[in-house]
């Protein structure tokens, strides 16, 4: 029943004013009962000599009504319980439904204040006595059908219907069985007013009424756990059934309900232990739906931060930044899983690290203290793009979640991967099962990938270039979604500016930045740790081990943890360095390059640190020193790849390796990176045909002039 909104369920409408019958219009009264009289009123009529009307209370006028037009005069929309028809008056059926008796179903919510006597109600007989039979009316309500009105004796677990004929001052319940051949249902649910989740900690050992979105639905060793969201947060809700089975199997996630029961307090948290759920339909599951969309747009707004350095090349992205912060508030405050996905060196993993350092705190104060074991999943990919071995992955967790404890498809966050045309075809495996992706990275983007993502932050979409990592913008972005862990992460930035050589102007500035803390020593010394770590983690997140060696924990551990990786990476590395440099083949092209070629298959160390492509980058290094002001590219080849490196050389990975699949059509080219450093695959047997078209390609690119500082370039 619909209150009428013209009359705002008052039923008349003033239409005017006369003058008060009781004060003649003058709005007071010349008499008045003394002992009646409140003690304002003596004090007024002594004051004034007369008291106020009590009738128009002082105004003289009192309003001319007529019954609202709208409604007839009924303030509501009445309409018959058992077909739905609009009543012309205040009660529950029409008039051809009243021809048939009304049985009465009562919700499990309900007790004995809701039955009327003289109604009829469903019930089932729950147990035998000598004097009669005792019936349950729901799960709260049981009475008593005396013999004296059993026509015959009715077996345990039978239905039948049963009049209330007296509820007595005790609360027993006497019943008279009746006979029904034709009938009407209608359900009786317990009229409360409407609940909000934020308010139940003043209401524990109350009966409520939320409605809300089924988020999750978690089965454990005793009760079912159902998380409802609503416009206010969110609340656990417990269903019992047997130990261990599953609870109202109707209902599941992203469904609307109504909800019924006890506020408790379960290990310090707020839960309803309900006594009644039932999905909404129509028009009142979409209300609840658009309140609670139009509440978490609200909440989800990222903070109004200000960049920690000046940055064009940021003040542009702004939006699409704030876009992503903003789809990942909206994720948590949805109590959806998030998956980040990220490339596993400096760059990626401090990226990652910053989103997931922001993320976290998040999950908890949404979700309680747990929720991050079930919402959240960081994972690195060895390479710098979302193969199908990660999506894969990714799609089978996310499947077994659904499945045993009914979570939704996670949002997916790539980190230092995701804007090229090698994550297509993970992409779109991802989603055939919906999955919805953001990405935020530094590597050179193919406006293909734009049709799989709902946001998209790259350097380069704002005139920047890989200069600005991935590290950068994951900081800035993190602080959006949750300012308070700016102190945490202030010298993530840089970290990843060493780790990936870049030469932008932000590189200086967020090293600067952290100075006070940070030398420029111990941010390398903290890169190489994470690049040293992650090759033996694997696939493996390391929480622990991440966060130490990017002193997120004790600083004396911390420092003791980075030395020790550094001296034992620095140690492999020239381990590698004494293999490799020596077979390393030099040739001066005719645009002035000096080309470095490096059987890395054969002249490295497998399946130990460094791996092809950080080898190739530190044998680059040293070339860069030995050929000082020279344009200089390195190649580390094996027997299916290449991995490129370049100094002062005007090379577009992305487009050579365009070109090499176009002439070399029996190849099996692929491939990319950034502009100047990336890496190739091809066939094993075509390995010849394609380097050689490789330094044709590097011979015919511009150069320039080389940096004073001679710095090696970047690296991935």
């Amino acid at each position: 029943m619909n209150q009428c909104e013209r009359c705002g369920g008052k039923g008349d409408l003033v239409v005017g004013e006369k003058p008060c019958p009781n004060c003649g219009g003058s709005g007071k009264t010349e008499s008045i009962s003394l002992g009646e009289a409140s003690e304002g009123e003596m004090k007024e009529l002594i004051e004034r000599g007369a008291a106020r009307c009590s009738i128009c209370h002082g105004t003289g006028k009192i309003p001319v009504t007529e019954p609202c037009d709208a409604c007839g005069g009924l303030g509501r929309e009445y309409r018959c319980v058992v077909c739905g028809a609009r009543l012309s008056n205040r009660g529950e059926v029409c008039e051809r439904c009243s021809k048939k008796p009304l049985v009465h179903m009562l919700d499990d919510s309900c007790d004995s204040r809701d039955l009327v006597v003289g109604e009829i109600y469903q019930g089932k007989v729950s147990g035998l006595a000598n004097f009669g039979a005792f019936v349950d009316l729901c799960e709260g309500v049981r009475g008593l059908a005396h013999n004296k009105y059993l026509k015959t004796r009715p077996e345990a677990g039978e239905t039948i219907f049963v009049t209330v004929r007296n509820i007595l001052p005790n609360g027993n319940l006497e019943l008279e069985p009746v006979d029904l051949k034709e009938y009407n249902t209608v359900e009786v649910e317990k009229e409360l007013p409407l609940s909000k989740a934020a308010e139940l900690d003043g209401l524990v050992g109350k009966l409520v009424m939320i409605k809300g979105e089924v988020i999750q639905v978690k089965q454990t060793g005793g009760p079912t756990i159902f998380t409802i969201a609503d416009d206010s947060g969110l609340v656990f809700c417990a269903a019992f059934e047997r130990a261990g089975v599953r609870a109202m199997p109707e209902i599941d996630t992203e469904m609307m309900v109504r909800i019924l029961g006890e506020v408790s307090r379960r290990n310090n948290q707020i839960q309803i232990e309900i006594k009644s759920m039932k999905r909404l339909w129509g028009g009142d599951a979409s209300l609840v739906k658009d309140l609670i969309e139009q509440a978490i747009d609200r909440r989800a707004e990222p903070a109004a931060t200000e960049f920690l350095v000046e940055s064009e090349v940021m003040k542009r992205l702004q939006p699409a930044m704030k876009a992503v912060a903003k789809e990942i508030r909206r994720a948590v405050l949805k109590s959806r899983p998030i998956v980040v996905r990220h490339h596993a060196d400096a760059d990626g993993i401090t990226a990652a690290v910053a989103i997931e350092t922001a993320i976290l705190p998040l999950i908890k104060e949404s979700g309680g203290p747990d929720a991050e074991y079930y919402n959240y999943r960081r994972a690195p990919s060895k390479a710098p793009f979302y193969e199908l071995e990660d999506v894969t992955k990714d799609l089978a967790y996310a499947l077994e979640d659904n499945t045993r404890h009914g979570q939704k498809m996670p949002l997916i966050v790539l980190m230092d991967n995701g804007s090229t045309e090698e994550d297509v075809p993970a992409m779109r495996q991802a989603q055939v099962y919906g999955l919805e992706m953001l990405v935020v990275d530094h590597h050179h983007p193919h406006k293909i990938v734009d049709q799989f993502l709902i946001a998209h932050v790259n350097p380069a979409h704002a005139g920047g270039d890989f200069g600005v990592t991935t590290g950068m913008l994951a900081t800035e972005i993190a602080r959006m979604i949750y300012p308070g862990i700016e102190g945490k992460i202030r010298h993530f930035p840089a970290v990843s500016a060493v780790g990936d050589r870049s030469e932008a102007p932000e590189a200086g500035r967020y090293i600067s930045l952290v100075e006070d803390k940070f030398r420029k020593e111990d941010l390398k010394k903290i890169a190489l740790a994470l690049d040293y770590e992650a090759f033996w983690l694997r696939f493996n997140e390391g929480r622990g081990l991440i966060n130490d060696i990017l002193c997120l924990g004790r600083l004396d551990r911390h420092q003791r943890i980075v030395d020790l990786l550094c001296e034992q990476a620095n140690a492999a590395i020239d381990e590698q360095l004494r293999a490799s440099m020596g077979n390393v083949k030099s040739t001066k092209l005719p645009n002035g390059v000096i080309m470095n070629v490096l059987d890395v298959e054969n002249f490295a160390h497998k399946f130990t640190f460094p791996p092809p492509g950080k080898t190739s980058g530190e044998v680059h290094d040293r070339l860069c020193q030995k050929f000082a002001g020279k344009p200089v590219v390195t190649i580390g080849y094996g027997p299916d790849f290449a991995v490129l490196r370049s100094r002062a050389v005007l090379m577009n990975i992305p487009q050579m390796v365009k070109e090499l699949m176009e002439e070399i059509p029996n190849g099996g080219v692929s491939g990319g990176g950034h502009l100047v450093v990336g890496s190739i695959k091809f066939v094993g047997g075509m390995r010849k045909d394609v380097l050689a078209k490789l330094a044709e390609k590097i011979a015919s690119c511009a150069v320039q002039e080389v940096p004073a500082a001679g710095n090696a370039g970047a690296q991935v």
